[in-house]
């Protein structure tokens, strides 16, 4: 989604070979030798093979013409090592070192500290200050330029968030703008949000696959908490919604790299091309306005400008992806078929996404099955439907039906469970309600009595 004139996508994913944007200071006495990554290897050895000299490697990846004949020459990448290194008090800490230190930024100070804490280490700072420059040197050349990665039609989708700040009627707002674009024709959804949380999430995948009509086999993502909630031993521990999500659509998930958030730079280029070409000199009404507006800019500019990297438009190259998709026209709606357990509250409500229902009172402590359908909650109890409550709008509002309430069932134990008569039922009372105080619960009363 970037426009035309903007060089490479991500930053640091050029285009063709160009000059690098990062280089990595060193010194004889820090580095015996330029250190190359496994990664930054194999870089080395395609851009060879796919014809480049020596000479123009050397310029697009900053390192010495010799390294890379080095590199060429080599047929198996080996890691750098500082000679026969001398047996010291953090030779016993040496894996855990490399483990740790990308994750808490190469900082010496922090692992210092926790080695002492944690670990037993006895030596001193400069030990470990010695112990991570060779690390930290490696990350930095890790990061220079790559070449771009490519995906053929169908193949994969990469989403992102950016943060916008723009003007509604009532003043300045944020809204979070949710980007999915493909792959191969770089064709992009984008709606906008309130925030950021999985329910967004999710919503706006569905919204994307309508759009598109269709879904990529693999979607990539950076590490946001609603998608990954971390890793046991290199495996991703998968949110259990998310992971539900994926597999209800049957795309794979996929995630950047830790600390290499731009090998999704598709995408962040579209985040960027949307703040840069959609946002300036609007006004919004609301948020409603700002997605309409954003609906029709997508289709009148976005799909059909000459995009900077493929040079063509993407509405053209969607042509060719539209029948590699996998069709999801006629697929349910996770957020309407997923069924969502719930323990009723004391005060006979349960919470769905930040309001709260009621249900017959006799069912506090009892766990609920909610689901829904349309526009409307329904709320289950082992099997059977015992409440059906309109979906609320916003956050913290509130829908109890009266007959929910202890004060309409009647007293003779005979009809205590009966189902309402039959006729047009009582309007819910709703209110917005921001914390539970008192007042709530002598609304409550009030319904039941």
């Amino acid at each position: 989604m970037d426009g035309k004139g903007v060089s490479g996508e991500g930053g640091r994913q050029a285009d063709t070979i160009g000059t690098p944007s990062a280089t990595v200071s060193r010194s004889g006495q820090d580095m015996e030798a330029t250190v190359v990554g496994k990664d930054r290897w194999e870089e080395i050895r395609q851009m060879r093979a796919a014809g480049h000299t020596i000479s123009a490697i050397a310029r697009a990846t900053g390192l010495d013409r010799k390294t890379v004949r080095g590199c060429v020459r080599k047929t198996e990448w080996t890691p750098y090592r500082r000679g026969a290194p001398s047996e010291t008090l953090l030779t016993a800490h040496q894996a855990w070192l490399v483990e740790r230190a990308p994750q808490v930024r190469y900082s010496a100070r922090i692992l210092f500290q926790e080695l002492r804490a944690v670990r037993g280490y006895t030596g001193g700072y400069d030990t470990v200050k010695q112990a991570v420059r060779p690390l930290r040197a490696e990350a930095a050349v890790a990061a220079l330029p790559q070449c771009r990665f490519e995906t053929g039609p169908g193949e994969q989708a990469q989403v992102d968030w950016g943060q916008i700040r723009v003007r509604f009627a009532r003043g300045p707002v944020e809204v979070h703008v949710f980007v999915m674009t493909l792959g191969y024709s770089r064709r992009a959804y984008a709606e906008g949000f309130e925030h950021e949380r999985l329910g967004s999430l999710l919503a706006a995948h569905e919204h994307a696959f309508e759009h598109f009509g269709g879904r990529c086999g693999e979607i990539l993502y950076d590490r946001m908490r609603t998608v990954v909630l971390g890793s046991v031993d290199g495996t991703p521990r998968w949110n259990p919604t998310f992971d539900a999500f994926a597999r209800h659509w049957g795309f794979m998930p996929r995630l950047c790299r830790p600390y290499r958030a731009q090998t999704k730079g598709k995408v962040e280029s579209g985040v960027k091309y949307l703040k840069g070409n959609f946002v300036p000199g609007r006004v919004f009404r609301d948020l409603d306005d700002f997605n309409e507006q954003l609906c029709h800019w997508l289709g009148e500019v976005s799909d059909v400008r000459v995009h900077g990297t493929t040079h063509q438009r993407p509405i053209d190259r969607f042509a060719e992806e539209a029948s590699a998709l996998v069709a999801s026209g006629s697929h349910a709606s996770f957020l309407q078929v997923m069924v969502r357990d719930r323990v009723v509250a004391s005060d006979w409500l349960v919470a769905i996404d930040s309001n709260r229902y009621s249900v017959p009172w006799r069912l506090i402590g009892q766990t609920v099955q909610v689901v829904r359908v349309g526009g409307v909650w329904q709320i289950r109890h082992r099997g059977e439907l015992v409440a059906e409550h309109p979906v609320l709008a916003g956050r913290h509002h509130l829908s109890v039906w009266p007959e929910h309430g202890p004060g309409a069932v009647a007293r003779n134990p005979r009809q205590r469970f009966a189902a309402p008569a039959a006729g047009p039922r009582p309007t819910p009372v709703a209110d917005s309600v921001e914390v539970r105080d008192l007042a709530l619960y002598e609304q409550l009363l009030e319904v039941g009595a």
